[in-house]
């Protein structure tokens, strides 16, 4: 329990049995009136973001979010199984709760997996990933009429845009956030 005198950035609170996550807050105090708190949250399983004001000094549950240090193993028709790299201990987590981030993991790459009393909510990348090309057209050097971009299809399944000049095989960084090109991987 806390109060919203306390809140931070990225701190998480159980708000009507649904989990926020503090993006921004500003204290007010009004020439007139009580103080009050503005802030802009985050739910972290929908990722909506909505404004909501608090009056200053009222108390908020403060949920106790834990990041683990995971490694994907494999996908099977359940969902995605992660091992604890501390305990070794399995979890399967949905296709739902991973999202995206299917798109950017191979097995064996590592991810933060925060976990609220033993449910997995999110899973969390790198900024950016190596990832092989498994198919591109040759890019011809005249051809102008896409920007000097083509498609590639990444070793995970996933189409990115690429360079003309990057070939089929080669293993470039892709951002997991948004999933651009960032650039060939050394």
């Amino acid at each position: 329990m806390a109060t919203t005198n306390d809140l931070k950035n990225g701190m998480t609170l159980d708000i009507e049995g649904q989990l926020w996550g503090v993006v921004e807050f500003q204290h007010v105090k009004p020439g007139k009136g009580p103080a009050f708190v503005r802030t802009k949250l985050k739910n972290v399983l929908s990722g909506k973001v909505v404004e909501k004001t608090f009056n200053a000094g009222v108390k908020v549950d403060v949920a106790i979010l834990e990041k683990r240090d995971m490694q994907f193993l494999y996908k099977d028709q359940v969902g995605f199984v992660f091992m604890d790299s501390s305990t070794y201990d399995q979890m399967t987590i949905s296709a739902e709760t991973v999202g995206d981030a299917a798109n950017y993991m191979l097995e064996n790459t590592e991810a933060i997996v925060a976990v609220h009393e033993g449910n997995p909510l999110y899973v969390e990348l790198p900024a950016n990933v190596p990832l092989k090309i498994t198919y591109t057209e040759p890019g011809l050097q005249g051809d102008r009429s896409s920007a000097g971009s083509k498609p590639a299809t990444l070793e995970t399944g996933i189409t990115i845009q690429v360079p003309l000049f990057i070939k089929q095989d080669e293993v470039v960084l892709v951002d997991t956030r948004n999933g651009d090109y960032l650039g060939r991987a050394n």
